[in-house]
């Protein structure tokens, strides 16, 4: 898929201080990732895809308390993000945070605990699904806010850009935030300052139940990129070759003091939160059309596809690799079964006292 200017109906928002030949190139050659990294993007699209669906039906059986919101549909954007990333690189992420957390290199054993709400968890079970964090893997955490991880990310940035390192910041957030406040102010600072972040729009075309359509008077989040005086570029984030060669390029801009890029990923997710349809009382928010066009462009079909079809793998090493993927989530799950329960004396620990 080439990625050229928006102007031109195509790709790439145009800026008069941005120099767009560093960012992106055209045409893309989704083969260039090599065989190593598409198939270190695979792993984690698969790890996050299995993961999720466990959580999911375990969600649906009444065992895991409180709501999970699905990363199903948009694992080629963690997984090609997180991939173009150091350990030592940033990320913030959303109530849709499993898949960054895995995509980032968080521990599944630990993750399933704090979703069971276990004391071996995360947070020691006291955050759930919508609040894991592990600063040693730069994640500074999940914001159930939305878009109050943005400034988080501008932060960690600006502290980089003190310290004098070329640590990366990403922010993950969706259509719905870059309609909030935080969005406009995050990008203004981030452009004044020059700071390497990434802004990573997650575009599934809908904010909880309103589609995007209804909520911008635009047809592209990155449009507004231009205002800021910085790099913005559309991608199909249901690629996730394609989001990884996007990411990387932009990644190394910013790391060598190119400055921000606002980077609109459309995709698709499942549902908005697991169990939705309880709630909506069998109301239907999106049509027949867009249920297939997300099925269609499942992320996990399409990296295995292009797997084969460029013989970096064969059908029996995914196949493994999927195997590994499952037995991992099944080794998650035992692991939060048999962790204890937090303690009372748990809610009083990690508090910060004037």
């Amino acid at each position: 898929m080439s990625i050229k200017p928006i102007t031109q109906q195509t790709q790439q928002v145009q800026s008069d201080h941005v120099d767009s030949d560093q960012v992106v190139s055209d045409p893309i050659d989704k083969k260039s990732v090599g065989a190593v990294t598409a198939l270190d993007i695979y792993r984690r699209v698969v790890l996050i895809r299995r993961f999720e669906e466990r959580v999911g039906m375990l969600f649906r059986q009444g065992q895991l308390p409180g709501f999970v919101h699905l990363y199903i549909g948009q694992e080629a954007i963690a997984a090609g993000v997180c991939t173009a990333l150091r350990d030592d690189d940033y990320i913030v992420s959303t109530h849709r945070g499993h898949g960054h957390v895995i995509a980032k290199g968080g521990d599944p054993d630990r993750m399933m605990a704090e979703l069971f709400g276990k004391v071996t968890g995360y947070c020691k079970g006291k955050g759930g699904s919508m609040h894991i964090a592990d600063f040693s893997k730069g994640v500074l955490g999940a914001c159930g806010i939305v878009a109050g991880g943005l400034p988080i990310a501008v932060g960690a940035a600006l502290s980089a850009k003190t310290r004098s390192t070329d640590q990366v910041a990403v922010t993950f957030f969706g259509d719905g935030a870059a309609n909030e406040g935080s969005f406009h102010e995050s990008l203004n600072l981030a452009s004044t300052l020059n700071l390497g972040v990434l802004f990573v729009c997650e575009n599934n075309q809908y904010g909880e139940f309103t589609a995007a359509t209804d909520a911008m008077n635009i047809e592209n989040v990155a449009e507004r990129a231009a205002s800021y005086g910085i790099a913005g570029v559309i991608v199909d984030g249901s690629d996730p070759l394609e989001m990884h060669l996007l990411a990387q390029q932009a990644v190394a801009r910013a790391r060598q003091g190119g400055g921000p890029t606002l980077i609109e990923a459309k995709t698709h997710r499942r549902d908005h939160a697991e169990g939705e349809d309880a709630f909506l009382a069998g109301q239907k928010y999106r049509s027949d059309d867009e249920l297939a066009a997300a099925e269609s462009s499942d992320p996990l079909n399409r990296i295995h596809k292009d797997l084969l079809s460029f013989n970096f793998a064969s059908a029996a090493e995914l196949e493994t690799i999927d195997a590994a993927a499952v037995n991992k989530v099944d080794a998650a799950v035992q692991f939060a079964r048999n962790s204890d329960d937090p303690t009372e004396a748990v809610l009083l620990e990690d508090r910060w006292v004037a």
